[in-house]
């Protein structure tokens, strides 16, 4: 009998992680984070511009947030690719 509840234990432990794994993955894709970071990376580029007296360093801060946007856009491509030529198991 103790053998079995056990490994009840065990398949709720696995369960567990298996759900935190999901959130965590849920959380990665989100648009919410892609949008987060995009906000949090213009401002922290607007504000060390401004602090460098770079001229308009609002509107300069744009650009390098919109490519980070980008960039995070393509990364699901690109991790499709690598795990199908490079990683191969």
């Amino acid at each position: 009998m103790k053998a079995i509840e056990e490994l009840r234990q065990e398949i709720e432990k696995i369960k567990e992680r298996n759900r935190r794994v999901e959130a965590d993955k849920a959380w990665d894709t989100s648009y919410t984070r892609r949008a987060l970071l995009m906000i949090f990376t213009y401002l922290a580029i607007g504000f060390y511009l401004q602090a460098i007296n770079v001229p308009q360093p609002w509107l300069n801060a744009i650009v390098p947030a919109a490519a980070f946007m980008l960039s995070t856009l393509t990364l699901p491509f690109f991790k499709r690719m690598w795990l199908r030529h490079v990683y191969k198991r």
